[in-house]
């Protein structure tokens, strides 16, 4: 038995006010009854993204130390490319609802097959951004930098 229903698309309503109630009552009530292929409702506390201090704090602390003390091969990498290593490193491989916010993929493929890593940091949550952030801080004390302490860093 084969379903020619389309692909449902994802909807999400943040439950604030009546407004909103009634707005998802009414998707309810509008939504394809399918035995081949079913919808499925979830109803979960509202997952919290990375704060934007979070993100200010991890340039201008860890990052900025790592890049201006850690020697590798004889070199030194600038900010960026040291948040593009760890992304690689330390990003969470899967989806994980308590680390990440939904939809979130490490990698991806291009039409040639070659993997390309389209993961990012504003796709943590709060904690899951706490735990990478961690990651990055032990690798740099690996690599004896000393991390200061600037305005604003929590």
């Amino acid at each position: 038995m084969k379903s020619d229903r389309p692909k449902f698309q994802q909807r999400k309503i943040r439950l604030i006010a009546e407004a909103q109630r009634d707005t998802a009552i009414n998707l309810l009530r509008n939504l394809p009854l399918d035995p081949v292929r079913p919808l499925e409702v979830v109803v979960r506390e509202e997952v919290k993204a990375r704060k934007l201090d979070q993100n200010a704090a991890m340039w201008a602390g860890p990052l900025r130390d790592i890049a201006e003390q850690a020697w590798v091969n004889g070199r030194q990498y600038s900010a960026e490319v040291w948040h593009e290593s760890y992304k690689r490193e330390f990003l969470p491989e899967e989806y994980d609802e308590g680390l990440c916010k939904e939809g979130y993929r490490k990698w991806d493929y291009t039409p040639k097959g070659d993997r390309v890593l389209i993961g990012s940091t504003t796709q943590l949550t709060v904690r899951g951004f706490a735990q990478y952030l961690e990651q990055v801080i032990a690798d740099g004390a690996s690599r004896g930098v000393m991390f200061t302490e600037r305005p604003g860093r929590e």
